[in-house]
């Protein structure tokens, strides 16, 4: 498969397209990322690396985080983690609250914001020091001491999370928050604002596609709870677009309003696109064109 020339040409034909999307302005320091920067990174796990266009400029990566967050709660807590939050597909957008409350507080899976702050939740409670602790733990997945949070992007959600704070004050009137709301969301919005480059991310989301082991083959991540994550990307990686991905890429991946996403396929590769501009359901444009363009010219897809 020349993957090279496979990249190059799709690169080409989205950045040719109209960019009908917009970059995240609810938080005042995402839109300041011109909309039109483009990159794409695949890791093969057996083969070579390549990459095109902008991969190489770092970006918050947002709600990619959490399933950096779950993989490390997960590890620890176990499936009593699934005493607190669920692991079925929202179909309601990242933030929405209706949900939340009907269900009396059990958020509908990791991967929303509310299901986020519970495993956030969950590692206030058990690491001694918690943003650095999980920070280490990004580190190590992609084998990249320079990795760091965006302070600034940080601040930026703090100022302007209402809806955070309403979700995080909602968790805790049905008591699945045990910390204070303020301790947890000040991890969360740390946790959002690591910033990476589409190299590290692919690098980092290597285990998730070889049975929890990293690119140095230490075993990061459990298989079996590999392979639940997995599953939980595929379904609730992309809020009410998981379908659509699942229908149109066939891949479990998990998307962010930075503009990043990352899919995979099991003992082959991890693919990394980045484009700020989103889509109408908080996905990236281009880079849903992308990976629906991959999967269909490389044949590669769970399906």
């Amino acid at each position: 498969m020349n993957y090279k020339q496979i990249l190059k040409d799709i690169h080409k034909e989205v950045s040719a397209l109209k960019n009908t999307g917009e970059v995240a302005s609810y938080i005042p320091e995402l839109a300041k990322v011109d909309k039109d920067q483009f990159g794409i990174y695949l890791n093969n796990i057996h083969g070579d690396n390549f990459e095109v266009g902008d991969a190489d400029i770092k970006f918050s990566i947002q709600s990619v985080s959490k399933v950096f967050s779950l993989a490390m709660a997960f590890g620890s807590q176990g499936n009593k983690l699934w005493e607190r939050v669920d692991v079925e597909p929202s179909g309601n957008p990242f933030n929405h609250l209706s949900l939340l409350e009907r269900e009396k507080g059990i958020p509908r899976n990791p991967l929303i914001n509310s299901g986020a702050i519970v495993v956030a939740d969950c590692l206030v409670s058990t690491l001694k020091n918690p943003k650095e602790d999980f920070l280490q733990f990004v580190r190590d997945l992609a084998n990249d001491q320079t990795i760091d949070f965006d302070y600034d992007v940080a601040a930026s959600e703090k100022a302007t999370g209402f809806k955070n704070y309403a979700i995080a004050n909602l968790l805790k009137s049905f008591d699945n928050l045990a910390n204070p709301v303020e301790e947890v969301l000040d991890f969360y919005f740390h946790q959002c604002s690591i910033a990476m480059n589409c190299k590290q991310l692919s690098n980092a989301f290597f285990a998730f596609a070889n049975h929890g082991k990293c690119m140095q083959n230490n075993t990061q991540i459990k298989p079996k709870q590999a392979k639940r994550i997995n599953a939980i990307m595929l379904t609730c990686g992309f809020y009410d677009e998981a379908g659509e991905f699942a229908f149109e890429v066939g891949l479990p991946g998990k998307s962010g309003v930075g503009g990043g996403i990352v899919a995979l396929l099991p003992n082959e590769f991890v693919i990394t696109t980045w484009s700020p501009a989103l889509n109408e359901k908080g996905n990236s444009y281009y880079g849903m064109q992308a990976l629906e363009r991959f999967t269909t010219e490389t044949n590669s897809s769970i399906f």
